[in-house]
């Protein structure tokens, strides 16, 4: 089997509940207050592991409580955490307020993971070099993304969330490059072209400008894979939606697992999107994710 190496964020997520979400200055109650296992590096890891890949963590949790919780599933769902570091300070935290109507809002609190920059990527040479596929997010440092996207042999698999300034080699060598609809514009801007029509015009142009390979996110409408075919819309199941926290790294998770299978991106797409959707259905990020055989019918 493929391996798959993740270098991204481990997060322990505060769960909260509210009706809406508040106005600028505006104090709501809510409900909840658990702590959940969470970060886009972690998420995405478990979700292709609980699918039945073989997963390895590059990440960092901090020497405090919120470690062991933030781990927890991983090590359940036995992802090699052999490269994991854990340093001296908090473990990254995520405060997630979702309203009744499923959306959320999310406030990041890096600790640990701002410390995985190049030299911390470094020690994990060989888990990264070793692997089949390495899919990379935006939740560490720069440096530490441009190191993993050079010490990665096999495909390239990046999750530009939240957008922040790359190389652009690191954007090129992309296969796939998986981004939603805000994102896409803002890497188009970072490549210095104009802004898009619409999302398949977008999706042309990240092709365009030379990366290889682009998945654009569209929510409960699906995505569209862009490649050397062109471009072709993956539609997603309709779900009574309770929670969109996690469903795109699900997504993420999923695609990385089947490409690990041998499988061509959009039928590998595909199978991800019915990955997000199940994820909307449950609360919380991780806690929602699905097994093989939970996946919903395509």
């Amino acid at each position: 089997m493929a391996r798959i190496a993740v270098v991204g964020s481990l997060n322990a997520d505060l769960l909260v509940r509210v009706a809406r979400h508040p106005r600028p200055g505006e104090t709501l109650h809510g409900s909840g207050g658990e702590i959940a296992p969470g970060g886009k590096g972690a998420n995405q890891a478990l979700a292709a592991a609980l699918l039945g890949g073989d997963v390895a963590m590059v990440g960092a949790v901090g020497d405090d409580a919120h470690a062991g919780p933030a781990t927890a599933l991983l090590r359940d769902a036995g992802v090699d955490l052999g490269a994991l570091r854990m340093v001296a300070g908090a473990t990254g935290l995520a405060i997630v307020a979702v309203a009744d109507s499923g959306e959320n809002a999310i406030i990041v609190i890096p600790g640990a993971n701002g410390t995985l920059g190049a030299a911390a990527v470094e020690e994990a040479t060989g888990t990264i070099a070793g692997a089949d596929i390495v899919v990379l997010q935006g939740e560490i440092p720069r440096d530490g993304i441009e190191r993993a996207a050079a010490l990665a042999t096999g495909r390239l698999v990046v999750n530009l969330a939240p957008v922040l300034e790359l190389a652009r080699w690191v954007l090129e060598a992309a296969d796939p490059l998986v981004v939603n609809e805000h994102e896409a514009a803002l890497v188009l801007d970072q490549l210095g072209l104009p802004a898009a029509r619409d999302a398949q015009a977008a999706a042309r142009a990240l092709l365009g400008a030379g990366v290889r390979s682009a998945v654009v996110t569209l929510g409960a409408d699906g995505a569209l894979v862009a490649d050397g075919d062109g471009v072709t819309h993956v539609p997603s199941p309709q779900v009574e939606v309770v929670d969109t926290t996690g469903a795109g790294d699900a997504f993420v998770g999923a695609l990385a697992f089947r490409l690990s299978q041998g499988e061509r991106l959009r039928e590998a797409a595909a199978f991800a999107a019915r990955v997000g959707a199940f994820a909307c259905t449950g609360h919380g990020a991780q806690p929602s994710y699905p097994r093989a055989g939970d996946v919903l019918p395509g």
